[in-house]
Order: C-alpha cells, then structure tokens, then sequence
C-alpha cells in the first residue's frame, strides 16, 4: 500500500501543479486585463500593475486551493484508470478505505500549504498589493460606512474616521469621550494619527472639554491618544475580512464584542480560515467517485468538466452561502463550514452508489 500511496501521491501533485499553474495564469492574466483600466492614474504604470497583479496571485492560490485540488486529482485518477492502472491496484487487494486513507495521506501537505497560505502569505502579500496600488495612484482611502465616514467605539468613546492612508495613518478624526454615563466630556479633532512604538500620536489637535459651569478648548501640536484600536484593526478598510488573517479577525471580532458591536461577518470569515484548508481534502474524497469505475465511453474531457463545475460550484456557493448567513445571522460556524460538510456527503454518497454497483 506504502507503493500506491507514493506513485497516487507523485501522480496526483504533477497533476495539482498543472492545474495550478493553468488556473493562476488565467486569473492573473484577468486581473492584469482588468488592472489596465486605471494605468496612467497617478504613478500608476505599467510595472506597478504587474507589482500588484503578481502581489495577488498568493490570495488568488489560496482561493483556488479546494478546486485545483479536485481537477487535478480528477485528472490523475482518471487517467490511472484509463490505462487500467487503478483497476489492478483493486485487483491487487486494495479497499475502497485503503484508497481513501491513501488520498488523506496524499491530502495533508496540501491542507498544510492551504493554511499556511491563508493565514501567513496571502493577507500581508494582499495588504502590500493594496498599498502599492493607492500609493501609485496617489490616492487615500475614503472610508464610507456613513457619509460622515466610519464610526469606531472605543470603550467609553466614539471615533469617526474620515480618511484611512496605505501606510495606516488616519486622516481628519474626531473622538467623542463620555464618561460612564455617556454624558460628553470632551472632543478630540485631529488632522492626522500615526502609529508610532506601539502608540497613536495626534497632530494638530484642537480639543473641546465639557466642564458642568464652562467649556475649555485647548490646542496642542502632537498629543498621545491611549486606545485599543491598532493599525490591524483598520486594516479592515483596506483589506476584505475573506483576505484577513485568522489571528487579525480573531482580534477584531474581540474587539467589535467588546464594544457590542456586530460580528457575524468577521466571524464568519474567522471559522472559513480554519474548515476552508480541510476543504482541500474534501475535494480529493469527491475525485474519487469519477475514477471508481472507469467506462471507456465516458471521456476524460467529460469528467474534467464535471470537475470544473464542482470546483467553481464549490466556491461560489460557498461565498454565496457566507454572506447570507451574515444577513440573516446565522451561526457563524454553519455558515463556514456548510458548503464544505455538504460536498463531503455527495462524495461519500456517490463514493456508496458507486460501491453498490
């Protein structure tokens, strides 16, 4: 069996990486496509954009994990069972739950590479893309959750955000201070806040303090700013919380609890960094069925289709399915984890009818 797994294992890889590489050239050509709109904005040339398409192509391998991961194990198993090669090992002795612990076997470095790129290679190469972009163009992020901009509660204060730059610093905020009883007791307006040793520093700042007899202004050239918040908690309004890292959406949806804020999104999103690499594995369980019994008048070029639509099925309804759950607040881990459990029972359910025959 330790035979089988090596030559499934080498098979299967050479056929993974084919697809990779023909599914990340044809997402990173559209992207380049689409990135030609916005060439000559700004600084915003020909080099920058092949900077920011090549930037995205780790998110896009991330994305595309669960379906090069189904194709190619397709196209491997079918093309061993085209020229008889998987009907001998069965001959041979080898169970339908010997050739499944072969493929978890097979499975487990590719959900390790999933993981690792989700959650220590796509967020920073996608946060770095974003940066390149706007800087070249000379833009700011206008953050537009309201149109007076996004609103933040921090503990016993409120900050509104007019402008988020690439390198996080903020742009015309104020904070609005109350006390326990929310009566207002002060407000902050900065121009700028950069975060500098682990701390905000607020420059040119112009504070109103309300006092019960009086109202005091004051104004002061650069003032400390004691927060919670941090650079990777705005990093949400560069960023789109499927590109996030686990650890920064655990982070945020902490501190969105804290200050009784809704978290179903983010939560969302924090339970797909952890079921999406077991999808991978799935996808391999559900390759299975099209290579149990090969019938020479069913083409390859059939089943790889077939694949293709699984796979795109697979993360579209997926996504589909998250944001619906995130509307009607359904349990965030369901909502994560449904389209890959369901996948999971149509590959074991074909893997029985298969059987059966």
């Amino acid at each position: 069996m330790k035979l089988l797994t090596r030559y499934l294992a080498r098979e299967i890889y050479a056929s993974i990486a084919l697809v990779f590489t023909a599914l990340i050239l044809l997402f990173a050509f559209l992207d380049f496509v689409n990135e030609l709109n916005a060439l000559g904005q700004g600084q915003y040339r020909l080099s920058y954009v092949l900077m920011y398409v090549g930037l995205t192509i780790p998110g896009r391998i991330y994305e595309l994990f669960p379906v090069a991961a189904l194709i190619g194990t397709i196209l491997a198993l079918v093309q061993m069972a085209a020229n008889s090669e998987l009907t001998v090992y069965r001959a041979s002795g080898a169970s339908l739950l010997q050739m499944l612990g072969a493929l978890g076997k097979i499975a487990l470095p590719l959900v390790v590479a999933c993981f690792v790129f989700g959650e220590f290679v796509a967020p920073p190469s996608e946060h770095l893309a974003q940066q390149l972009r706007l800087k070249a163009k000379n833009l700011q992020v206008s953050v537009q959750a309201f149109r007076s901009g996004v609103w933040v509660k921090d503990d016993n204060s409120f900050v509104n955000v007019k402008n988020v730059m690439p390198d996080s610093s903020l742009l015309n905020l104020d904070i609005y201070q109350f006390d326990e009883n929310y009566h207002l007791q002060a407000i902050l307006n900065a121009k700028r806040a950069n975060f500098i040793e682990q701390k905000w520093q607020l420059e040119e700042v112009q504070e109103t303090r309300f006092a019960e007899a009086k109202i005091s202004l004051a104004s002061y050239a650069v003032r400390p700013w004691l927060t919670a918040l941090n650079p990777e908690l705005f990093m949400v309004l560069l960023v789109a919380p499927e590109q996030m890292s686990g650890w920064n959406l655990y982070q945020y949806v902490n501190h969105l609890r804290d200050n009784h804020q809704q978290t179903a999104r983010y939560e969302i999103a924090m339970w797909s960094k952890l079921v999406y690499p077991l999808a991978v594995l799935v996808m391999m369980v559900l390759a299975l069925p099209f290579a149990a019994h090969h019938h020479r008048s069913s083409g390859i070029s059939t089943k790889i289709f077939m694949g293709i639509v699984l796979g795109l099925s697979f993360h579209f309804f997926g996504r589909l399915f998250g944001s619906l759950g995130a509307l009607n607040n359904w349990p965030p881990l369901f909502s994560a984890s449904a389209m890959t459990v369901l996948f999971l029972v149509v590959g074991v359910m074909m893997l029985w009818w298969r059987e059966r025959r």
